[in-house]
């Protein structure tokens, strides 16, 4: 082992684990992982939580208890994914408090379901909040046009929001532009806002994924040369919209009376092509106040031969906005990619809930008490 897992923490990035299931919380692992590995936070999504209660042990008890009071398939998933969540958080809180709220975090999302709908959102991420009743949760809203109002609703009642599934830099500016209403809300409102916090989730691996392909079907010498490209160059000039956003005069105001800058999260950091190496998204992306959520093939591939050689952003903003020019002009459309990438991302969730839910409902029906 390394000492990389150190050394991308010293230059400033918060390592949060992208997975949560209940025996890595039974088991100790988490903890271990927190005093360890340096892991300060972590992210959940529907796809995480499907995977754990589908195939992970520990649930049969509460699924049990749930099944006796006969509880509808999606009570029964919202009081196990909050159980989970809060325990977390309970585990992550010394963390919490070192840090002044700033890590030491825990994600859970609305229903994906809810993604184009502005006021279920806002609803559920209040009722969410409530369940899991403990500071240091964050409330995931997807980045969708209908999420954006959403955000600045919930910041604006005092609630600490995870923004997910942003792939496009307007769509983040955007994501920005709502965290910074919702903050004025708050402060409207006498709000301490020395305690709200957030992150912006900029999904980096699906870029490639869907871009790569495109080059691919080009097959030309000058198309291969692209190939690994975009995702860095789409990051990189999205922690350069942060640096312009969070250095402005309406930022300034807010800065004067305890407001948090909403850091940029790296999400899906998982390498999905195995020609490139497999800690690309974690040594290429390094710049303080930025947050690397990582699965745990990840979190070992970087701690085993990470290569983090300082920041790797600051200086390459200009060859960033070239390698995606270079795309466009190959006829790749940048807005047509991030689009259809949103659209599958919640498509995806949505896709995974519902095996979740039809999955737990088999088991509540199984472990249910035969009448009489």
């Amino acid at each position: 082992m390394t000492d990389a897992l150190k050394r991308l923490s010293d230059e400033g990035v918060a390592i949060w684990l992208d997975d949560l299931s209940r025996k890595r919380i039974t088991s100790g692992n988490l903890a271990e992982l927190i005093d360890q590995q340096h892991v300060v936070g972590v992210t959940t999504n529907p796809s995480i939580f499907q995977k754990a209660i589908s195939h992970g042990d520990g649930y049969e008890q509460q699924l049990t208890d749930l099944a006796t009071r006969k509880v509808t398939v999606d009570e029964a998933i919202r009081m196990i994914t909050t159980a989970d969540v809060r325990d977390a958080a309970d585990i992550l809180r010394p963390v919490f408090d070192a840090t002044d709220g700033q890590d030491g975090r825990v994600s859970i999302e609305v229903d994906p379901r809810l993604a184009h709908h502005t006021d279920a959102t806002i609803a559920e991420a209040k009722q969410l909040a409530w369940l899991v009743d403990r500071p240091n949760t964050l409330i995931k809203i997807p980045a969708t046009k209908a999420g954006l109002p959403a955000i600045t609703e919930v910041i604006g009642k005092g609630i600490s929001v995870n923004v997910t599934l942003i792939f496009s830099l307007e769509r983040y500016r955007e994501v920005m532009d709502a965290y910074l209403a919702g903050l004025e809300k708050a402060k409207a409102a006498g709000l301490d806002l020395s305690r709200i916090h957030s992150v912006a989730s900029f999904f980096v691996s699906r870029v490639d994924s869907e871009i790569d392909k495109r080059l691919d079907a080009l097959g030309t010498d000058e198309a291969k040369a692209l190939k690994g490209k975009a995702a860095l160059a789409n990051a990189r000039l999205a922690y350069q919209a942060y640096e312009e956003v969070f250095s402005s005069d309406r930022w300034a105001a807010l800065d004067k009376v305890q407001a948090n800058k909403q850091r940029p999260l790296w999400a899906s950091t998982g390498v999905k092509d195995p020609a490139y190496k497999d800690t690309l998204y974690v040594d290429d992306l390094v710049a303080p106040g930025t947050v690397n959520t990582m699965p745990e093939a990840t979190l070992e591939a970087t701690a085993d031969h990470g290569q983090i050689t300082g920041n790797t952003i600051a200086g390459t903003y200009e060859q960033a906005k070239a390698e995606l020019d270079a795309a466009a002009k190959l006829g790749i459309s940048y807005d047509d990619v991030v689009q259809l990438l949103e659209d599958e991302g919640v498509e995806k969730f949505e896709a995974s809930w519902i095996d979740l839910l039809n999955s737990t409902e088999a088991e509540l029906k199984r472990l249910a008490p035969s009448e009489g």
